[in-house]
């Protein structure tokens, strides 16, 4: 555990596309007791452009704005997530790293045991963590039998440095590893590449140790955008709805036919529970926790070591699908 703070002075590095998400959230979370002091961005016309709309200093350099903070949030593209992250550690910051933490193993697992030996928390913002309706489903779930995923959406040329998997399916494959209480048996991934050299649709498939199997697909080339979780178990159905932080709840299904003259009627009873969610920003809920992390009122509800086990499966599928 880190040592307890009474302040926090925040940064974040990197005001992109997410980054400038992070700037919002973090300006409404000021207080007596976090404070956005400011950021530090390569490009400096969108530094000066995000620093004057949110009042926020506009560093000259990262190491000026290391210096100043307690945290700094880091949303840079992903090959340079372990140059900083590491500079921003040895600075003496708590760091939340967008996902994924670094595109090499090798590289998280230094971070991991860098920040522990600075005891210093290194949160990976796995921002769908904390959808409310993944906080509320982790609750009624129980020895799954069979979870499927599904994240479709329309291809964005923004996304340059990366595949789907390491885009878009991650954020599943962490939500089914922590539901399953279970180690992960064996794995197997298909995809193909359709508009660069990085896959643009992924298939992985997942056996657990107590049997679970799990299947999770991801497309950036859909026509629709669309991101669902559904999970059978012995006695419900579950589908959650990550965009609309909904749950549905299936129960005491049975169904039957009836053979007639001309046809087969099928008839089919059971009920539908719609769960209430508490429904937040997800964004905002995953900085409310890594300042309580900090201030040290709360443990990180993933373990770095989960962290580590996400990202192999997810750089072995690439290189499963680079293979077929």
């Amino acid at each position: 555990m880190s040592e307890k703070l009474n302040e926090i002075k925040t940064g974040v590095v990197g005001v992109g596309h997410m980054g400038k998400y992070h700037v919002n959230v973090l300006a409404g979370l000021n207080s007596s007791t976090h404070q956005l002091i400011g950021i530090y961005d390569v490009n400096k016309d969108n530094a000066q452009k995000i620093s004057e709309q949110y009042k926020v200093k506009n560093y000259e350099s990262l190491s000026q704005l290391l210096d100043d903070c307690d945290a700094v949030t880091i949303a840079v593209p992903t090959e340079h997530h372990y140059k900083i992250a590491i500079e921003a550690i040895n600075h003496g910051c708590h760091v939340l790293i967008e996902k994924p933490v670094t595109p090499k193993i090798e590289e998280a697992i230094e971070l991991i045991e860098l920040a522990k030996k600075k005891k210093k928390i290194l949160q990976i913002g796995h921002v769908e963590r904390f959808n409310g309706a993944v906080i509320e489903v982790q609750k009624i779930v129980d020895n799954p039998i069979y979870i499927e995923t599904k994240r479709i959406a329309p291809f964005s040329p923004r996304i340059q440095d990366a595949g789907v998997v390491l885009d878009m399916l991650i954020h599943d494959l962490d939500i089914v590893l922590n539901l399953v209480k279970s180690p992960v048996k064996d794995y197997y991934a298909v995809g193909q590449s359709l508009k660069g050299k990085h896959e643009d649709i992924a298939v992985v498939t997942l056996k657990f140790e107590n049997n679970t199997m799990a299947s999770l697909m991801a497309s950036r080339v859909s026509q629709a955008k669309e991101r669902k979780l559904f999970i059978t178990q012995e006695k419900s159905y579950i589908i959650l709805n990550y965009a609309n932080q909904d749950i549905e709840i299936h129960k005491n299904a049975s169904s039957a036919n009836i053979t007639m003259p001309d046809e087969i009627r099928y008839s089919q009873e059971s009920y539908v529970e719609n769960l209430f969610v508490h429904k937040d920003n997800p964004l905002k809920s995953e900085h409310i926790h890594f300042h309580k992390c900090i201030m040290g009122e709360a443990d990180p509800i993933v373990s770095n070591e989960k962290d580590l086990e996400t990202l192999r499966i997810a750089l072995a599928s690439i290189e499963m699908i680079k293979k077929r």
